[in-house]
């Protein structure tokens, strides 16, 4: 009896779908996309509906042919990489190359859980053109942007550099930051605080911070100013003007999504947007749990939707029922709001099985796995709670006849509702306030003015990147990761004590990239190609006529780029040191390693090297210089002057400290 071929893309997730469907059917691995536009070629057609060619990626031609004769001996091939529009393609390509001539099946699943993949099985469907068009148009605009502009920046700065659709934005957001921070000017500011206690107790004092002053935001600029109001003071009666208590629900936060996950795995955990999705994706193929076997224990990591099965609220609200009680219960099921392009076929992220706490499981997870499980535990658990309930007092304290107000604020936690799964602490600041009644008198125990600037906006980190490209509406949810990643890789951006900075090659380009491509580096612009993209997927739009619109423009503007852009490669900085080998000056160039020194004699004399930073190389016995050095793998290092004598690399100088 012939068997089915089941194909998805990674082993770990054949692996542990193979358990699962039995003796009839074989499970292989894809190992992710089959075809792509040819690397050395452009491979559309723009002059015949964008047509595009496509080629095997040659690391996988043996594979192909290995699920090839496999195929020819089955009944049939279901399709099951992941349920997006990439996961769709992949199929449709699988469909194309691998399935010729027989019957071909798409199943689609959220987790990798027993149940949800024999669901799947029992109904599965055709593939989704309308998918795998909106794949394609991004694919073709993607190619379209990085090989015309691409070999641009080579002509013009340096071979090896590259730009594209959504990481040169995101390369734009980090610089414009930096040129803030730059032009940021500090202001001086100073505010007072008294030190002040009930008459006749002993209660501990309480500090309360100047809020009014005759009626106005107080405005004290100088040193001077906050004396003044100090020894105005100094004598002066303390009486409560008012008291007023409150009651305050915090509601628990939604469950997560992918750029959710990612802000909190670095405020939390420290990971990169990289190394959450590396680990999250490890969770939801599969896991061994020794008897249990193995099994995914994550919904698709994926996503942008808050949406939690009715099923899954079940579970949770028996969960939770069992384990804290009827108060720790909401009436019914917490609903939220997905953002309004949210594929809503999907869930959140959240665990298979509330029932696997991260404690029974953690002897079957590596560390960083526990972590993130742990966390997307947490938060879906507490998402399904009742709110936390605080109880907030706000006192005013009026002196010289109400001319000065001093305020003290506190929040007391009295119900923990969620806060008893997913702790908060770090972000709640509890305060001692004494009971106190109005027209109470109160002892001053001294007043301190302090002096404080404004701050400039801070710089970007991968959660807060993360978070502004999807409030502008910058790449999807699977693009956050690679496009962080591919920039830091390609020395646009650095990473230092964990915030990224723009390199001087990645302020260059951008400077380039939006003086000569304003519409291709344009925030709005870039939202909206990835609104018309959701179109396409809906059936609103043909994917075509979006890539028309879009080259018309683009063409134009491509071909006063040639013409108009400086050639950087032509700008001759020369520098007071000469060449090693014909003693001729050095010029600074550029590259797609950023800056190095050249022989002005060059092609006669090839003579280069890197610029050196001047700190000595902290190696002990090596005379050499700290130089600024690029690897494909390593990305951007500090590297000893004398390699490979001293093969000293340092991620950041000596001389530079870890940043708050």
């Amino acid at each position: 009896m012939k068997k089915s071929l089941v194909i998805v893309e990674s082993p770990a997730k054949a692996k542990t779908i193979n358990k699962f469907l039995g003796p009839n059917y074989v499970v292989r691995s894809c190992m992710g996309h089959i075809r792509d536009l040819p690397q050395n070629s452009f491979g559309v057609d723009t002059e015949n509906d964008f047509k595009p060619t496509y080629v095997v990626i040659p690391s996988r031609k043996k594979l192909i042919s290995e699920l090839k004769k496999e195929a020819d001996q089955t009944k049939g091939i279901y399709l099951a990489p992941d349920p997006d529009r990439e996961g769709e393609a992949i199929s449709w390509h699988l469909a194309d190359v691998v399935g010729k001539d027989i019957q071909v099946k798409r199943v689609e699943f959220d987790e990798i859980t027993k149940d949800a993949v024999l669901e799947a099985f029992k109904n599965p469907r055709d593939i989704d053109m309308k998918r795998v068009n909106a794949q394609q148009a991004r694919r073709i605009l993607d190619r379209i942007v990085g090989y015309s502009i691409s070999p641009l920046l080579w002509k013009k700065v340096g071979r090896g550099l590259s730009a594209g659709r959504v990481q040169s934005v995101a390369v734009r957001l980090i610089v414009e930051r930096e040129r803030q921070i730059q032009a940021f000017k500090p202001q001086e500011y100073w505010e007072v605080e008294a030190e002040l206690e009930k008459q006749k107790t002993k209660e501990k004092p309480f500090t309360a911070k100047l809020e009014k002053i005759q009626g106005e935001k107080p405005d004290v600029k100088t040193e001077e100013d906050a004396k003044k109001i100090v020894a105005e003071l100094s004598p002066a009666e303390f009486i409560v003007s008012s008291v007023k208590e409150s009651q305050k629900k915090r509601k628990p936060q939604a469950p997560f999504t992918t750029s959710k996950l990612q802000q909190e795995g670095f405020n939390k955990l420290g990971f990169s947007a990289s190394k959450t999705m590396r680990t999250a994706q490890g969770l939801y193929e599969g896991i061994e749990m020794g008897e249990e076997g193995g099994t995914g224990l994550i919904t698709y990591m994926r996503t942008d939707s808050v949406r939690v099965s009715t099923v899954a609220q079940a579970a949770a609200r028996d969960f939770i029922l069992k384990n804290f009680g009827k108060k720790f219960l909401p009436a019914s099921s917490p609903k939220y709001a997905s953002k309004k392009s949210a594929q809503e076929a999907h869930e959140a992220i959240r665990p298979t099985s509330v029932m696997r706490s991260p404690e029974k499981i953690k002897k079957f997870l590596t560390p960083d796995q526990y972590k993130l499980y742990t966390l997307i535990w947490k938060r879906f658990v507490a998402s399904q709670m009742s709110p936390a309930v605080f109880l907030t007092t706000s006192v005013d304290i009026s002196v010289l006849d109400s001319k000065y107000i001093f305020r003290t604020t506190g929040s007391t936690c009295i119900f923990e509702g969620f806060l008893a799964v997913y702790d908060l602490q770090a972000e709640q600041t509890e305060k001692h306030i004494p009971k106190l009644s109005k027209d109470e008198c109160l002892n001053l125990l001294g007043l301190t003015p302090s002096q404080h600037f404004t701050k400039p906006p801070p710089r970007y980190s991968d959660a807060s990147l993360v978070k502004v490209l999807e409030e502008k509406g910058i790449g999807r949810p699977s693009t956050y990761a690679p496009t962080i990643e591919n920039i830091v890789r390609r020395d646009y951006i650095r990473r230092q004590s964990g915030y990224l900075h723009p390199s001087d090659l990645g302020i260059v380009i951008t400077d380039l990239l939006v003086k000569h491509f304003p519409r291709i580096l344009n925030v709005k612009f870039t939202a909206e190609m990835e609104k018309g993209l959701d179109t396409i997927e809906q059936g609103d739009t043909e994917w075509v006529k979006l890539l028309e619109v879009f080259y018309a423009k683009f063409q134009g503007t491509l071909d006063k780029a040639k013409d108009r852009m400086k050639n950087l490669k032509q700008e001759v900085v020369y520098t007071e040191e000469v060449c090693e080998l014909c003693g001729k000056p050095m010029i600074i160039k550029w590259g797609r390693r950023g800056r190095f020194l050249s022989c002005s004699a060059f092609p006669k004399c090839r003579f280069a090297k890197s610029i050196s930073t001047g700190v000595k190389c902290p190696q002990e016995g090596c005379d050499g210089e700290l130089v600024e050095k690029r690897s494909p793998r390593r990305g951007f290092f500090y590297g000893c002057s004398n390699y490979p004598k001293c093969n000293h690399i340092a991620r950041k100088l000596p001389e530079e400290k870890s940043e708050k």
